[in-house]
């Protein structure tokens, strides 16, 4: 199994919107791809949230040719629509993991 790792700092001016659009509209729209079949959302603790908090996305899918089709096809779009809509208020790192 590959997980695809979103790690996000949040600022605290949209940390509420940015989370119910996370959970309520982009990971659902991850998953109507269908190259993911479930997703996970933490809050990292132990962190200096002073200037936000950090949360983790996690989205399953069974290969990693699934993964590199949602690169190529889906992940710009999606994107510049958190883009659009939080602007500079966040930044993301993205890694992959494999389950082993």
């Amino acid at each position: 199994m590959i997980i695809y790792n979103i790690t996000t700092k949040v600022s605290p001016i949209i940390e509420g919107a940015w989370l119910a659009w996370t959970k309520q509209d982009y990971l659902p729209a991850i998953v109507q791809t269908g190259l993911f079949h479930d997703f996970r959302v933490c809050r990292l603790l132990d962190q200096d949230d002073s200037d936000g908090a950090t949360y983790v996305v996690q989205c399953f899918t069974d290969t990693l040719e699934n993964y590199e089709t949602y690169l190529q096809e889906h992940a710009p779009s999606f994107l510049k629509k958190a883009t659009m809509r939080f602007g500079d208020q966040f930044v993301s790192f993205r890694t992959i993991m494999q389950i082993v």
